[in-house]
């Protein structure tokens, strides 16, 4: 499999991955914890069907030292023993934010008052921020077929 466009290849395609690193860049500097991170951009991939960030993310955590069995269990979360009360209120923020065409109303209140109750202002900012940047990022990889399996911890630092 290959993608259909070599976005590294096209100056446009160069420029747009610059600024969007960029990006990621500052929600990866916030004070938002980098478990909590790894976990949202997971299940976020999840949900997109995104091969690519699937792999990455899986790849990073692990590299961080994120255990298996809740990498394994992310999918799951509702039913799992394994993540805190703050990554579950992380984690149901970004499905519902995730899932904002599934339903009227965008992100119900009760979603977001669990988040404030684990996360200050700055955290939550973070958060919004990777659910909308992991959207976009997913967006772009499945519509252009990027292919998955290949990324090694690091390789875009």
């Amino acid at each position: 499999m290959s993608a259909r466009l070599d976005i590294f290849a096209l100056p446009s395609g160069s420029s747009l991955v610059k600024q969007f690193a960029s990006v990621g860049r500052l929600v990866t500097e916030s004070p938002l914890p980098a478990a909590t991170r790894e976990l949202v951009s997971l299940r976020v991939s999840q949900i997109n069907g995104c091969a690519v960030c699937i792999d990455m993310h899986t790849k990073e955590a692990a590299a961080a030292g994120e255990s298996a069995v809740r990498l394994h269990l992310v999918a799951g979360w509702r039913e799992a023993t394994v993540f805190t009360e703050a990554e579950r209120a992380a984690l149901e923020l970004a499905e519902q934010g995730t899932r904002v065409a599934d339903g009227a109303g965008g992100v119900p209140d009760e979603v977001w008052e669990r988040a404030v109750k684990h996360y200050d202002e700055e955290q939550l900012m973070a958060l919004v921020s990777l659910i909308a940047f992991m959207n976009t990022a997913n967006r772009l990889n499945v519509i252009l077929q990027q292919p998955a399996g290949d990324y090694r911890p690091g390789q875009f630092t």
